[in-house]
């Protein structure tokens, strides 16, 4: 079993694990270590071209699922989203090999689009995860092959073996050749779709922004023209009070005087009729 590479597995390890919230301290299971390491070692063979007798891959694709499954009844095993993500890429590389056993292109083909890669790189030195890279290089690798079926290029029969083998290595070459490119055109529609994604969200992030500049604008204005209304009506209040109180006084004068008035005039008749009848007596 090949070491692969030990040092950016532990360290990616140890930063998964800080990213899980498990303290950096723990001490990494050596199973778990194996098995990154194992890991590590059947992508870069899976990435590589193998011959149809190639038996190293499927033999370390084994020993991963029980590694994994040893793992998951150890006492002291890793969070779940990174079990989670270990068993992601041991089922995709084992279903890679049960695509490559299969007859046709088309069924390959077929096969290889139910895949699911890995969504984190195993070490801190992949940018892209392996497996995802390795995802589409199967995929241009067999439509490839389905184009040629289609097309008739390969021959049925050959005319001698060392034309045969020639013809083997030109395709072979060919189809290298044809797989890089199309990798290289399907890496750069996904970068550029990521660029006008990103360009995208910019322009909505600015207009956000905008929008979010003129409601903040609106609603100061609002707030000050809602402050001046509260202060005229604060005035106009104090106004009405005052002349409320004003108009109360005056109208409790006028009551004094009328009053006033009236008993002095009540007064006046008295004496008069009493003057009166004194002047003016009775007559027999």
């Amino acid at each position: 079993m090949a070491a692969g590479v030990p040092s950016s597995a532990r360290s990616w390890l140890d930063r998964s694990r800080v990213g899980s919230g498990v303290r950096a301290v723990m001490a990494v299971p050596r199973l778990e270590l194996n098995l990154v390491r194992l890991l590590c070692r059947c992508e870069a063979l899976a990435a590589e071209k193998r011959d149809p007798s190639e038996w190293r891959l499927e033999k370390y694709v084994a020993a991963l699922e029980e590694m994994l499954q040893a793992l998951k009844e150890q006492s002291s095993k890793p969070a779940p989203e990174m079990l989670n993500e270990y068993s992601r890429k041991v089922d995709f590389l084992k279903g890679m090999l049960e695509a490559e056993k299969l007859s046709s292109s088309s069924e390959k083909a077929l096969a290889n689009q139910f895949l699911a890669p890995g969504r984190t790189p195993t070490t801190t030195k992949e940018r892209v995860p392996a497996t995802k890279t390795v995802h589409l290089q199967t995929r241009a690798r067999y439509t490839g092959e389905m184009r040629s079926e289609l097309l008739g290029t390969e021959s049925s029969a050959a005319s001698g073996s060392g034309d045969l083998s020639l013809r083997k290595r030109t395709g072979l070459a060919t189809d290298e050749k044809q797989s890089a490119a199309e990798l290289d055109a399907v890496l750069q529609h996904h970068h550029s779709i990521q660029e006008k994604l990103a360009e995208e969200m910019l322009s909505l992030a600015r207009s956000l922004k905008n929008n979010t500049l003129a409601a903040q604008n609106v609603i100061k204005q609002d707030n000050q023209t809602l402050s001046h209304s509260l202060k005229m009506a604060d005035q106009n209040f104090e106004k009405l009070k005052t002349e409320s109180e004003r108009l109360e006084q005056h109208a409790k004068k006028s009551v004094n005087w009328l009053l006033w008035i009236v008993l002095i005039l009540v007064c006046f008749i008295f004496i008069s009729m009493i003057l009166f009848i004194r002047i003016f007596p009775k007559l027999k």
